[in-house]
């Protein structure tokens, strides 16, 4: 159903591990997302309000879920971590540590794979290669909470900020919050997934990538319904006035985030977690070890 837009595979071998995470406050649409880019129910859809117990804040849940999809003839063996009870309370300390911990675990795995002496071939690379983070549509600004949880995440994954219910912005509200959140994320330095270019891109690489970049933070309306507009079949959402579809780039950024993650840039990705972050993250670790500790 996606549509195309002139990316490639990047040196892609048949059969890739991919793991994306999913963080952001409750009601942004992180499951109707997930199950959209996955074209199909990867998540259960949210259970029924109960008044009784929403100001009741829960504490943070790492559920990370398998499931295998088709790109372009390419088989994914994707895993997509969710971050349910993130944002919901007053202090958000332990959803930030817990998310740290999260990752950092997945590359003390791959420390401790790689110092083994005999390697397991059926060994799983879990580390997480992207981090959707979810953007509260305010309008305005960023909040503190969003710039605490990328810049203490952004050195150690690929962060691709994105606004969760874009529709809820008018056109020029859009373009001005995009602009505000960007401005935001240079002022305080935070490192975000900046479709950096190769030595070895071509310029239809570099075109795309600077297209993408422009479209920061990506603006994502997610919906499992489908339904008939002049006798074509789309994914979207009705309104009074109309309808949204999430798969058309002149409604969202969705199909062009869907593209990227699962196509274009995947690779680039993986090793960009391989080759740096993890680099970072090992080179770290081990100056903190004592020689007796290496040995």
């Amino acid at each position: 159903m996606s549509h195309r837009y002139g990316g490639r595979w990047k040196n892609a071998k048949k059969g890739l591990q991919f793991t994306i995470m999913v963080v952001g406050a409750s009601g942004l649409g992180r499951t109707t997302f997930v199950n959209t880019l996955c074209e199909k129910k990867i998540f259960p859809n949210r259970t029924e309000f109960d008044p009784e117990t929403a100001h009741v804040p829960k504490p943070i849940e790492i559920r990370p879920v398998n499931t295998e999809l088709e790109e372009d003839s390419m088989r994914i063996a994707l895993t997509v971590v969710d971050t349910p009870g993130f944002g919901d309370g007053i202090d958000n300390e332990n959803s930030f540590r817990e998310i740290l911990n999260y990752v950092e675990q997945r590359y003390d795995i791959i420390l401790s794979e790689e110092s083994r002496i005999r390697r397991n071939p059926k060994f799983q690379d879990n580390r997480v290669h992207a981090l959707i983070y979810f953007i509260t549509p305010t309008g305005h600004s960023l909040r503190e909470m969003d710039i605490e949880l990328m810049k203490r995440l952004g050195p150690r994954v690929n962060i691709i900020p994105v606004i969760g219910k874009a529709d809820t912005l008018t056109p020029s509200e859009l373009a001005t919050f995009k602009k505000r959140v960007m401005a935001d994320i240079e002022y305080y330095r935070i490192p975000i997934y900046h479709f950096p270019n190769d030595h070895d891109d071509d310029e239809e690489m570099i075109a795309e990538n600077n297209e993408l970049r422009a479209l920061l933070p990506f603006a994502v309306i997610g919906s499992e319904e489908e339904f008939i507009v002049d006798g074509v079949k789309v994914r979207g959402r009705r309104y009074p006035w109309g309808h949204v579809d999430v798969d058309n780039p002149e409604h969202c950024d969705f199909d062009r985030l869907r593209f990227m993650l699962l196509n274009s840039h995947m690779t680039d990705l993986r090793e960009l977690t391989h080759n740096v972050l993890y680099e970072n993250y090992r080179t770290e670790k081990l100056s903190r070890m004592s020689p007796d500790m290496l040995e």
